[in-house]
């Protein structure tokens, strides 16, 4: 979410992160001393903190790890959302102003420690696991059992009458076909469309460069037949749409995972016990169901999150 972190995926100059980011932990450090000013001010002290970054999916789990623990411990739980990327949050919990949040398989490959470079789902949980404790010293959970990662994406109908389930099921109507993709992407050599057209052997007819928040509107409405879109995203079911699986696995896994500091798992053992029927039981069409009640509904994260997990039998109060 990359995370496909927002700012890696949408592949800006890596100078031009680094400058940003930097500006941007100013401000976001500001907040989280404030709020700690806050807290300590009326008297309200928590015993674990959570941060979340800015899309929805991470907002709604947080408020489901909040409501597991708080129902069945003693510990006071609080939430810091918006935090404006991955790197942030891992970086927050590095100086312990956060101890959890929901990260993904593949922010491994953004650099904090050498990899085999393999896409394998399980060797990158594996190396996401070894890294992040040996590194680090997080605790990286089994994933929830969703990820949120780039998707091609088509109308239902059009997957239905021409039979797309796989990537690979386009190639045959490739060269009629209009894809519509986030600009930046294009121009990605490693990751883009030149080494996906290579990987798949497709080449699509006409290409249209759009901002990536104007691609499942684009494909509803019939003025491009495919586009790359995000797996989890709620616009999916707003528009009816369907993602095709990614059979040659061009992209790198990014399976969502609880991630918490070991050290207050050692103090803490029952958090991870409280937490644990999450694992594994959240799948893509319920994350997008629960981000779509959020994002289309206008409920709020906390509503959502607390209706899900009673509806599951979760909670025990």
């Amino acid at each position: 979410m990359s995370d496909f972190n927002r700012k890696q995926r949408a592949g800006r100059n890596k100078e031009g992160v680094m400058k940003l980011n930097k500006l941007k932990r100013i401000p976001m450090l500001i907040c989280l001393m404030a709020l700690a000013a806050i807290t300590s001010a009326c008297g309200i002290q928590s015993d674990l903190t959570i941060g979340t970054q800015t899309y929805t999916e991470t907002k709604i789990i947080a408020e489901m790890y909040k409501a597991l623990i708080e129902d069945q411990t003693d510990l006071k739980v609080d939430v810091i959302p918006d935090l404006a990327s991955s790197s942030l949050v891992i970086n927050a919990m590095k100086r312990n102003d956060v101890q959890m949040a929901t990260l993904y398989t593949g922010e491994i490959f953004n650099n904090h420690f050498p990899i085999s470079g393999t896409k394998d789902r399980d060797k990158v949980l594996k190396e996401a696991q070894e890294g992040f404790q040996e590194h680090f010293g997080f605790t990286w959970m089994n994933p929830l059992g969703f990820e949120n990662t780039y998707a091609f994406t088509v109308r239902k109908d059009l997957a239905e009458a021409n039979g797309y389930a796989k990537i690979s099921d386009v190639k045959k109507d490739m060269a009629s076909m209009k894809l519509g993709v986030d600009t930046t992407w294009l121009e990605r050599s490693t990751d883009g469309y030149p080494a996906f057209s290579k990987a798949y052997d497709i080449k699509f007819g006409q290409v249209f460069p759009m901002e990536i928040s104007l691609v499942y509107s684009a494909v509803a409405n019939e003025q491009v037949d495919i586009v790359l879109a995000y797996s989890t995203d709620s616009r999916l079911k707003a528009y009816q749409l369907q993602t095709l699986q990614d059979d040659q696995q061009f992209f790198p896994p990014y399976d969502a995972s609880p991630v918490l500091r070991s050290d207050l798992l050692k103090k803490h053992p029952e958090i991870e016990d409280t937490i644990a029927p999450l694992i594994g039981h959240l799948d893509a069409d319920t994350m997008i169901s629960l981000n779509y009640q959020v994002d289309i509904e206008k409920k709020s994260e906390r509503e959502v999150a607390i209706a899900y997990l009673k509806e599951q039998g979760f909670l025990k109060s």
